[in-house]
């Protein structure tokens, strides 16, 4: 994975361009826009992105589970199913709530594969730094209760100062300034998602600003 910008090009099912055609041409134009890399979510969407375009994958699998607060890629099925698509690298949920013997044995069951932790908070971060994933991603933070009212630009720098392994901006970077300031301070890429491929948040933002001047 080069530097640079990463986009996200993901859409749920209840969201309007849930399609694995969509996403496909999401990454198109995320190519023609200059991205070094796509992150993606379902073995479906991936296999239609990687159809498309031969940019690195950074692969996800959300999976909701009763007795679990993770969800993403948070058990070896997950993992299992995005190895074997072929996925440059497998982004797991590595917050507190995941122990470590479960995170330890992604580098013993796949010692080629390069694996990025999303995390919430420096602890989380400073913890998968320890163990040995590859790239360390600030993705869910003020998602977790315990990263509510956490300024994510804290986090980063001093994940950033601390971490061996390279440390990936992602979260609510929805401006090209706050990318671009990720990437000054030392962030190895930033990742953008909900600002270039989910029009319906881009719509509400602008929405709410022109709706509280009409009334």
């Amino acid at each position: 994975m080069n530097r640079g910008l990463i986009v996200s090009c993901q859409a749920l099912p209840e969201e309007p361009l849930h399609s694995p055609f969509i996403m496909g041409r999401m990454a198109i134009a995320a190519v023609e826009g200059g991205a070094v890399g796509i992150r993606a979510n379902s073995v479906a969407d991936i296999e239609e992105i990687k159809k498309n375009v031969n940019l690195p994958i950074i692969g996800i699998i959300k999976q909701e589970y009763p007795d679990k607060q993770s969800f993403i890629t948070a058990t070896m099925t997950e993992v299992d199913a995005l190895a074997a698509a072929g996925v440059e690298i497998i982004a797991v949920q590595a917050t507190m709530d995941q122990e470590d013997e479960f995170l330890q044995s992604l580098f013993v069951k796949y010692p080629n594969q390069k694996f990025m932790a999303d995390i919430s908070t420096a602890e989380e971060g400073l913890r998968a730094d320890r163990l040995g994933f590859h790239y360390i991603g600030t993705t869910l933070i003020n998602y977790t209760p315990q990263s509510q009212g956490i300024e994510k630009f804290d986090v980063l720098e001093e994940l950033i100062a601390k971490c061996k392994k390279p440390v990936i901006a992602e979260g609510n970077f929805n401006t090209p300034e706050q990318a671009a300031r990720a990437l000054e301070m030392g962030a190895y890429s930033v990742v953008v998602g909900s600002a270039i491929t989910r029009p319906q948040i881009i719509t509400k933002w602008f929405a709410d600003a022109v709706n509280g001047v009409v009334k």
